[in-house]
């Protein structure tokens, strides 16, 4: 049960209970503004959670990047260090690049979907 279900009966009996009609019309409206304020305490509560969550810490907002560089430097030991260290001699080991593209592919997409979301104003 609602509380704007129990708001009709509620103020029908304020006529019963309360005389005086100024009384009686100034509590009715608070009943009836109740659930309404109710709701608006709620939602500037979310807002601080919101904006509290949004600072984030380096272990909420550091994972993505730290992603990206280790695909970076895998691609970086295969395509310029180990090709230019074997001129010299000098074997590296490669990096395994076939599990590594579809994470670096991946959070590229997302980040491309999520700049044009930006772009066209869909995304906040």
């Amino acid at each position: 049960m609602s509380l704007l279900s129990l708001i009709g009966p509620v103020t029908a009996l304020l006529d019963k209970v309360i005389p005086d009609k100024d009384a009686r019309d100034k509590l009715a409206h608070e009943i009836a503004t109740l659930s309404e304020r109710q709701a608006h305490e709620i939602a500037l509560a979310q807002i601080e959670v919101n904006k509290a969550e949004a600072l984030g810490n380096f272990w909420q907002s550091g994972w993505r990047p730290a992603t990206g560089w280790v695909c970076v430097a895998g691609f970086c030991v295969n395509f310029l260090l180990s090709p230019i260290l074997s001129a010299f001699g000098v074997s590296i080991p490669q990096a395994d690049t076939a599990v590594m593209l579809p994470v670096l592919m991946g959070m590229l997409g997302l980040g491309t979907m999520r700049t044009i979301e930006r772009t066209k104003g869909v995304g906040k």
